[in-house]
Parts: structure tokens; C-alpha cells; sequence
């Protein structure tokens, strides 16, 4: 090989070297994860949070001993990457819009939200060009630089605000150059090279030489960051551990204030937490596999409390209060609302009249259960939502005292009815569709027509004083996932989709 050849392949072979030395995410020296033999976390995280994120990590790993590789880029660069690459543990972009994208591509199992930033004008310390408003930044004379809307968090929410109140064209023509960062656009104002730049406030932790001005036409311009574990994750529950640890109000949640953003409401940190959830008893069988699959994907214990609403509720009232609560019908969480500030309908269940398989007595509506000698079983009005709605019902169909006549026994849960049905101790009960999911071969359920008071909608919510509420949020997530959606279904419920419509 001649003497150039040899010299043009080691420099490419240098360059190539120096490349990918270049492209490796940051970590530190002293823990590689070698010393516990364990796969380093992998996050992809925006540039704006860089500074805190270096904190964090070091942090991490140091009270814990597991490596942490970063990489850090542009939100938009960072979702193209991964959802390419289809690796690595964590994604915390510059802001939320960029979770939602990176969910429709079901490239996330959880989220959990850290902090906010508000957009501002970043100048030189005094203000030299008397910066106050959107006006004074297209002035002739002032230089401006912006992140690139089409990659950074800051540019995208700025041009979708702006464009909303027609100003965007104006700001767009007056930008001197757009950069690929954040941190770009505040190094620009930082050497002179612009005299504004639009960063969000708390970017400028790092820039002692800079300082924050609020544009009026710029104080919606806010991004909310959070934190997703990657579907593509071959360690979730040590990414979730992560994810814990940053989100804590006493760890993670310190860092985010120190460096200037506006944090959470984090949870007490636990490494290993637990959270109660009550939950009435027809919902076990659509949630009880989910649950489980959440603890180990979480490393945390849940302990269920399963019964009649209307006894669950009492224990609240009487102090027993849990992290999160499950009610079988809005009306049941309503009772307990000062406890449940907010709830979130998930699905429908629809009370039905069961009957022996065949249907022997010709039972075809609620007025034929007012036939002589039949025996019926309902749900207990004050133990359980079933009962409550059964009566409810009831009335509405003008029948309640015939209807009543032959009811012989009232049961705290639909189950103990679907038990005295297989004895043959009843001849019907109004049950939920739910509660007959897996009874086809002995059970036939005829649906009640015409009042919709027999339809229940099962609402969940987080107490107002739990120290675990993003966990408990979590957990609504994996109740909400996809693949629960289908549980719920083949139990005999009706899902509904957050925000739509319900009958409450």
C-alpha cells in the first residue's frame, strides 16, 4: 500500500474513532455500572435540562451506584431517534407535546410530570436595548434568536401561540437566526452575537450574565416537562426507580428548584413504596391482572381493598383513607368528594336481569319479575352502588313496591347473587352485565330497556392527602393502557375514552 493510502485510512479511521467518541451519551468515571454488573440507564433528554439533569444523575448515582448514560439534543431529534432506534430506558423532552407524540407512537408505558418553564426574553444584564414586549423585539435595530420550531420545544410553543394571535409572521421575518438549542440561542445573546433571545427562564440558571425580561404576548408560551419510561426498555423497573427518584419532592424535585423551574407536586421519596387502593368489588376481575403486572413493572407493593361501595365508604368516613379509589358508580365517589377532589370516568357497566339459563319463568323485562312466587335477588342499597342503582331503577320504572315484593334477599356484591343463582336459591337477580362475564353456561342476562338510571359509571380518583399521588396516577395510566382497554371489555364493561361523555 503506498505511503498516502496509509495515511488517508488512519485518518479516517481517527476520524471515525474521534466520531464516535463525540456521539457517546455523557456518564461519569467513577460509576460505569461495572462494580454492580448492571445495564446502565439510558435517557434521552432535551438540552433545556441539561444542568439539572448532570445534578441529578450524579446524585443518583451515587446514593445508589448505577450508571446513568445521557443523551442530550433537541426534543424533536431526540422522538426521531429513539422511535428509530427503538432503545434505551427514559425520555424527558422539553415538554409535554413531545410525550404525547412519542405515545401515539407507542413508544412509552408511563409518564410522570417534574416541572414547568416560562418563555422569556433573554438580554444582556441591564437590558442595553430596553427590551419590555413582542413591540420592542421587532424593532429594526434588535437582533433576535429563537430555537427552530421544528426541533426545539421553545420554537414550537412560541409559534403556536404567536400564530394564534397573528403575530407570529412578524417575529418570524424580524429573527435573525434560529438555532438547533436552547442553549445555542443563550450562548448567541451571551457573545453579542443577537441582542434577544427566547428561552425558556429557567435555561438562564447558567448564564449569570444574562437576565430574564417577561414579554406580555409570550406569558402563555409555558412548557411542562415529564418524564416517560420507553416501551423499548429491557430494565423498566430500574427506569420507574429512576423515575421515582427525579419526581420525588425531597430528591429530584430539590435539584428542579435549585436550578430555577417550577416543580411538581412530587411524591415522598420511598424506594420501595406501597399505595392502597379501594376499589368496588365488580371491578376486580377487569383490574386485579393490570395491578399485578404494575407492581412488578414498578417495583412497588399495591394493596387492594375490594368490597361494596357503600362499605368502603364508610370506612373512608370513619378515617381509613387510601391513596386512590376505585368507585363502581359516580354517586359513590361523590359521597366522599372532599377526600377526591378529582376523579376520571372509565368505564360503564349496565345493571341486567339474570335468570337461569333457557329462562324458565319467560322473564323479558323489570315488570315481569313482579310475578307470583318468584324469588329475587337484589344488591343492598347501603352496602353497594348495584343496590343503590337497582333501586334507583326501580323507581324510575314505576314499579318499585311490586318489584320489592318478591325480592327475598339483598346482597353487599353482585357475585353472592351469581352464587345463590348457580344453587338455584333465586329464580333472577339484577346484577351487573359484569358480574354474569363467564357464567353463559348457566345464566342468561336480559338487558333492561328505556332507563338509563340502570347504567353505572365507575370513576377513579386520588386522595387530596396521599403521599403517593403520582404513583397513584400511574396506576390510572396502566388501568387506561391499551391493553387493559380489552380486559375491561371482555368482563362484560364499556370503556370510555378521557373526556368523553358519560351519563352522570
Amino acid at each position: 500500500m503506498k505511503p498516502f493510502a496509509v495515511l488517508a485510512a488512519s485518518a479516517a479511521l481517527l476520524g471515525l474513532l474521534v466520531l464516535s467518541l463525540l456521539e457517546r451519551p455523557q456518564q461519569t468515571r467513577e460509576s460505569d455500572g461495572s462494580a454492580a454488573g448492571k445495564q446502565p440507564l439510558m435517557v434521552y433528554c432535551a438540552a433545556s435540562n441539561k444542568s439539572v439533569m448532570e445534578a441529578i444523575r450524579k446524585d443518583y448515582e451515587s446514593e445508589f451506584g448505577r450508571a446513568v448514560e445521557v443523551q442530550y439534543g433537541p426534543s424533536q431529534t431526540l422522538l426521531a431517534s429513539l422511535s428509530v432506534s427503538k432503545t434505551g430506558d427514559l425520555f424527558l423532552p422539553a415538554d409535554v407535546s413531545f410525550l404525547e407524540l412519542a405515545k401515539e407512537q407507542q413508544l412509552i408505558s408511563s409518564e410522570s410530570p417534574l416541572a414547568e418553564m416560562q418563555a422569556v426574553a433573554a438580554v444582556s444584564k441591564g437590558n442595553p436595548k430596553g427590551i419590555q414586549c413582542l413591540d420592542d423585539l421587532l424593532r429594526d435595530e434588535v437582533r433576535i434568536a429563537q430555537g427552530n420550531p421544528e426541533g426545539t420545544a421553545i420554537g414550537k410553543l412560541t409559534r403556536e401561540i404567536l400564530t394564534e394571535s397573528n403575530r407570529w409572521d412578524e417575529l418570524n421575518k424580524q429573527t435573525t437566526v434560529f438555532k438547533t438549542t436552547i442553549h445555542e440561542v443563550a450562548s448567541d445573546v451571551k457573545i453579542g452575537a443577537v441582542d434577544a433571545g427566547i428561552v425558556f427562564d429557567a435555561v438562564l440558571h447558567d448564564y449569570d450574565t444574562l437576565e430574564a425580561v417577561t414579554i406580555p404576548e409570550l406569558t402563555s408560551v409555558r412548557s411542562r416537562i415529564g418524564i416517560a419510561v420507553l416501551s423499548s426498555s429491557s430494565q423498566p423497573q430500574q427506569a420507574a426507580h429512576f423515575v421515582r427518584y427525579m419526581s420525588a419532592r425531597d430528591k429530584g424535585q430539590l435539584r428542579y428548584r435549585e436550578f430555577g423551574f417550577q416543580v411538581a407536586d412530587g411524591d415522598l421519596w420511598n424506594e420501595q413504596p406501597e399505595l392502597t387502593l379501594y376499589a368496588g368489588s365488580m371491578l376486580r376481575p377487569a383490574i386485579e391482572e393490570t395491578i399485578t403486572a404494575f407492581e412488578k413493572h414498578e417495583g412497588v407493593r399495591v394493596t387492594r381493598v375490594y368490597n361494596g361501595c357503600g362499605i368502603l365508604v364508610a370506612q373512608m368516613k370513619a378515617g381509613q383513607v387510601p391513596d386512590a379509589y376505585f368507585a363502581c358508580d359516580v354517586e359513590f365517589m361523590n359521597q366522599v368528594k372532599e377526600l377526591f377532589p378529582t376523579s376520571e370516568a372509565v368505564s360503564q357497566n349496565e345493571l341486567v336481569i339474570l335468570v337461569q339459563k333457557g329462562n324458565p319463568h319467560g322473564i323479558k323485562s323489570l315488570k315481569d319479575l313482579a310475578k307470583s312466587r318468584l324469588r329475587v335477588g337484589i344488591g343492598h342499597e347501603k352496602q353497594c352502588a348495584m343496590g343503590w342503582i337497582t333501586q334507583r331503577t326501580f323507581a324510575e320504572s314505576g314499579l318499585q313496591s311490586e318489584l320489592m315484593k318478591n325480592v327475598v334477599v339483598q346482597t353487599p356484591t353482585g357475585d353472592m347473587l351469581v352464587n345463590q343463582m348457580r344453587t338455584g336459591s333465586l329464580d333472577a337477580a339484577v346484577a351487573y352485565l359484569s358480574n354474569a362475564a363467564g357464567s353463559a353456561d348457566f345464566l342468561d342476562a336480559i338487558r333492561i330497556e328505556g332507563i338509563p338510571c340502570s347504567i353505572a359509571t365507575q370513576p377513579y380518583g386520588v386522595a387530596r392527602e396521599s403521599t403517593q399521588r403520582q404513583l397513584s396516577e400511574r396506576l390510572l395510566q396502566a388501568i387506561r393502557a391499551e391493553s387493559s382497554k380489552q380486559k375491561f371489555a371482555n368482563e362484560g364493561f364499556r370503556w370510555l375514552n378521557q373526556g368523553q361523555a358519560t351519563n352522570d
